[in-house]
């Protein structure tokens, strides 16, 4: 079986473009997604190389028809800086490898399918896959596996924006990806999680971000705000101007609106000391002070040898580390200790549940995008590029509850909206 056709690196004529990839002008960005790190990995790429076609439209172009794919079993050789990347057994001389993307192309990377090409390269003695893609084939296997593709078209569609503008952010040339395809990133599951829904979203925003003085914006997001969402000042201590604690009753019904937690005390007291409370047995834990949001930013804890007290970030993560899937939260007792609370989540950002809410009273993406990011544009990604990150091109605000009369189009919003 002859090589496939890798190249050792990124050829020269791949522009680096603030860590999207464009090959030239008129082709559209791509994106790095670490997608598998393991000792050795198999790759299967297509045997030839699929033939040049204009870039899909969404949804009408369905899943390609199934490639002849030839199987690479890829592992490392040597290490440190004599490190090198071998193919079925065989040293391929080089520490990376590179398969480019060409439209309509498909690779198989450890037995999930991706769209794009695929770059191999050796770390701390084991290999990485980093999908090369299309940034709207990207986000195909990444809205549906963020969002069930059963909800809203206006709900898909703000998921598609700020999944889009998150990765704009991420971008960095200095880094060798862009994103990871895990929750610790955004969930991307390549081809298998492609939905028609979805796929149309994609297609109705593209190119669409959010941006904030001339940036892409932060977007961050979480299930279920419990009702109000958290500033991102109160959850990791850093103050976003967009990023703040505001009512949210828009998300409701939620299947973990509510929720209620039993903690032994000997679980509590191990959480309190990964914090550094140090105060011997427990005898009461209590929250002394909360933001503006309901999430503890004090939390005291009593013990035989004195007080201790947490605060600010640390209190919203020892809540989690109990368990908590928020913390937006209420604390009582403590053998048991009594958590309840509402939502799931960090709460910072778009509340999907929300977004769901806001949808299903009729209005758009932009008005969606508008209430959890206040201050934000709405901007798209342009051509051309500086070096450190993508140019966007501004399009216009997006819709604010600052606004009189924003929300006038849709008779069920809450009187306290449009004033």
């Amino acid at each position: 079986m002859s090589a496939p056709r890798f190249c050792s690196r990124l050829p020269a004529h791949v522009l680096m473009l603030g860590g999207l990839l464009c090959c030239s002008a008129a082709s559209a960005l791509n994106v790095r997604v670490l997608v598998l790190a393991a000792p050795s990995l198999t790759v299967r790429v297509p045997v030839a190389a699929p033939p040049v076609a204009p870039l899909p439209v969404y949804p009408a172009v369905p899943t390609p028809a199934p490639l002849q794919l030839a199987a690479w079993r890829v592992g490392v050789q040597g290490s440190g800086a004599g490190a090198r990347l071998t193919l079925n057994g065989q040293d391929s001389g080089n520490a990376t490898l590179y398969l480019p993307p060409t439209p309509g192309s498909v690779v198989e990377i450890g037995g999930k399918a991706y769209r794009g090409g695929v770059f191999l390269r050796t770390e701390r003695g084991g290999v990485q896959a980093i999908n090369v893609v299309n940034v709207e084939d990207y986000l195909r296997g990444v809205v549906a596996s963020e969002m069930p593709s059963s909800w809203p078209a206006a709900a898909l569609a703000a998921q598609a924006v700020i999944a889009r503008t998150y990765v704009a952010a991420r971008v960095n040339p200095a880094l060798p990806y862009d994103t990871c395809a895990t929750e610790s990133c955004q969930v991307y599951t390549g081809l298998s999680s492609e939905k028609p829904a979805t796929d149309a979203a994609i297609a109705a925003t593209a190119g669409q971000v959010v941006a904030y003085a001339g940036k892409a914006a932060s977007t961050y997001f979480s299930s279920d705000s419990g009702g109000f969402t958290a500033s991102s000042a109160e959850v990791w201590g850093k103050d976003v101007p967009y990023l703040t604690a505001k009512a949210d009753p828009f998300s409701a019904g939620g299947p973990r609106a509510q929720w209620r937690l039993e903690i032994p005390l000997s679980k509590v007291q191990d959480v309190a000391g990964r914090y550094r409370v140090r105060v011997g047995t427990l005898q009461a834990v209590t929250v002394t002070s909360v933001s503006a949001s309901g999430r503890p930013q004090e939390i005291s804890f009593t013990g035989a040898s004195g007080v201790a007290r947490i605060s600010g970030a640390d209190a919203g993560g020892f809540v989690r580390s109990l368990g908590a899937v928020s913390s937006r939260a209420t604390l009582s007792g403590l053998n048991p200790l009594i958590v309840e609370g509402a939502g799931a989540g960090h709460g910072v950002g778009l509340s999907q549940y929300g977004a769901l809410g806001l949808a299903r009273q009729g209005y758009d993406h932009l008005h969606v995008l508008g209430f959890y990011y206040p201050g934000t544009s709405l901007s798209a990604l342009a051509g051309g590029a500086e070096e450190t990150r993508p140019v966007l091109a501004l399009v216009r605000p997006l819709p604010s509850p600052a606004s009189p009369g924003i929300f006038a189009r849709s008779p069920a919003a809450p009187s306290w909206m449009t004033q």
